[in-house]
């Protein structure tokens, strides 16, 4: 038999090895992805909701959804419904393990009460600066609390007048009694409760002290019976409170924590805080804006869960941080696109275009491939008449070297049609050319000739009587810097000034009945998708990428 151990990653390694020797409960893996819902899922948590929920697949386990709700102040059931509908969308689904961590407040504060009447937590009334103060430094021990030594009995006073809400918000926190002097900061003492006076999403008013993270999520873990905790490589340090929390007398079950790189994208800010001053001071037009690295903003600017899976793929999973480039997403992107993206028509900077020779009221109906990459997609019929609309960049009064578009005297093809020959240009009162006039060749339908001849230009077009008039947004990355911020210590002083540019276009008939999420391919143009802005006589698209890489000219162009 082959061996594949070579290819698997190190989790993978981890997880066969604990199958192998008997190391999993009911030889059933449980994973599970806990976003906290302060905030828009973005882009790095693909990786995890892929590989949280890939390995319970792989493994024929199941992957939990659990909302680590423990800060009512910045939660919100907008976030909540938000999530679910992400993971759903890049084709994960929970079944019935949605679970939450106000699920087990209870259970969590039975437990706080124990370890109190254990001696093994105490009530402090030091303010948070003197909690800061007191906690030491990487090299310096911490000091202990004055209230550290605090009797049972005061202790379990305390800890209930908080929880009756006898005391203001920073006036008392309840800690873990631990070990003031280790090694590792988060083992000083941890708190496991603060008081905050806010109604929460799902449990409203009932409480007002609520569990601190680092308590709450190990022994949520613990609750459910996941086997694998896996976590991003900031945690590692917290590990040792994992373990700790679920090693506390009564707790039946104890996971394991296990640490990976977390995805990092050059051009992009992916920290809540940053992504939530864009939204507030209006830089972008929400969480959903299609520049925002969120889930829901790719979603909207066009991007497929196929292609967002086939990223995190190729990125893998390891131990060690590092940056991947923004190229290979777009490149990931392209690659689906291009299979499934139906080809179509549009002029996004147009000129008029008329053939004097051809018959004034004649109309055609040319047919047309709807993607060549697919035997499926079948093929579409389109108008063709005597007035047109091409790209401006199709014609040139001085034609450099090279250039094969239209020019006085030169022929090209039009997509489908038929061979055209520019004999004049109009122009308008500031002297652009507003209009070219050619001749068609009858014989040439098709693209074809009798006498055989060839011409290396071809135009897209659409006729100007069956024309839709529609709204594009031209997206591009919303930072010019790849590491934002890095050179002021401001990442907003590297927005991209040209992250937006809004065009109107003109499209082929049919268009105007195009839906959010469809797939299209501006021939020559780009990718790009109906936008939930799109009305029925106002079409919005905007472009997901464009054909081929075309940033280093962008960034040679802005003097980057």
């Amino acid at each position: 038999m082959e061996n594949t151990t070579s290819s698997l990653n190190f989790i993978e390694k981890i997880i066969e090895d604990d199958l192998a020797n008997g190391r999993v409960p009911n030889n059933t893996i449980v994973t599970r992805f806990p976003p906290e819902p302060n905030g828009y899922l973005h882009i790095g948590h693909i990786k995890s909701i892929c590989l949280n929920f890939g390995l319970a697949q792989k493994y024929g386990g199941r992957c939990h959804l659990r909302l680590d709700d423990t800060n009512p102040a910045k939660e919100d059931m907008e976030y909540i419904d938000s999530i679910k509908s992400d993971i759903r969308w890049l084709g994960f689904d929970w079944g019935k393990h949605e679970y939450y961590a106000s699920d087990y407040y209870d259970q969590l504060y039975e437990i706080a009460v124990k370890l109190i009447k254990e001696g093994l937590a105490y009530v402090d009334s030091q303010t948070p600066e003197q909690v800061k103060e007191n906690r030491g430094t990487l090299t310096e021990p911490g000091k202990n609390s004055p209230d550290r030594d605090r009797s049972i009995e005061e202790n379990l006073r305390l800890f209930e007048e908080m929880r009756a809400g006898k005391h203001p918000e920073g006036k008392f926190l309840l800690r873990a009694k631990l070990d003031m002097a280790s090694p590792n900061i988060n083992m000083r003492d941890p708190a496991l409760y603060r008081i905050k006076y806010a109604d929460h999403p799902r449990t409203g008013k009932k409480w007002c002290i609520y569990p601190m993270y680092d308590f709450t999520h190990p022994i949520s873990d613990a609750i459910e019976g996941i086997t694998h905790s896996i976590c991003t490589l900031e945690f590692e340090d917290h590990r040792p409170a994992y373990d700790w929390a679920c090693s506390i007398d009564g707790i039946e079950h104890a996971p394991h924590q296990y640490e990976f790189a977390r995805l990092n994208i050059n051009y992009l800010v992916m920290s809540k805080r940053k992504l939530l001053q864009l939204v507030q001071m209006g830089i972008v037009s929400g969480w959903d804006d299609p520049r925002m690295p969120t889930v829901s903003g790719i979603r909207r600017r066009g991007y497929s869960p196929e292609s967002m899976r086939d990223f995190v793929n190729r990125v893998g999973v390891a131990k060690v941080e590092s940056v991947v480039d923004y190229s290979l997403m777009e490149f990931c992107v392209r690659e689906d696109l291009n299979k499934r993206a139906k080809r179509v028509m549009a002029v996004l900077d147009p000129m008029r275009l008329v053939i004097d020779n051809y018959p004034e009221d004649q109309v055609e109906y040319f047919e047309m491939e709807n993607n060549p990459e697919d035997p499926n997609a079948g093929t579409r019929k389109v108008p063709f008449s005597k007035e047109l609309y091409i790209e401006r960049e199709d014609f040139s009064i001085d034609p450099p070297k090279g250039y094969h578009r239209l020019y006085i005297g030169n022929e090209v093809r039009l997509k489908s049609a038929y061979y055209v020959t520019a004999v004049s240009y109009e122009t308008d009162a500031e002297g652009n050319v507003s209009c070219i006039h050619c001749t068609y060749d009858p014989q040439s339908k098709g693209g074809e000739t009798p006498d055989g001849r060839k011409v290396k230009g071809t135009s897209h077009w659409v006729s100007a009587k069956h024309a839709v008039k529609a709204e594009i947004r031209l997206y591009d990355k919303l930072f010019a810097a790849e590491d934002p911020g890095k050179a002021t210590g401001n990442y907003l002083d590297d927005l991209n000034p040209e992250s937006l540019v809004i065009r109107e276009g003109m499209l082929e008939p049919g268009l105007e009945n195009s839906k959010p999420g469809e797939y299209l391919q501006f021939i020559r143009s780009g990718y790009f998708t109906p936008d939930y802005d799109t009305t029925a006589n106002h079409p919005v698209f905007n472009r997901t990428v464009t054909l081929k890489d075309s940033w280093a000219k962008q960034k040679a162009k802005m003097g980057i």
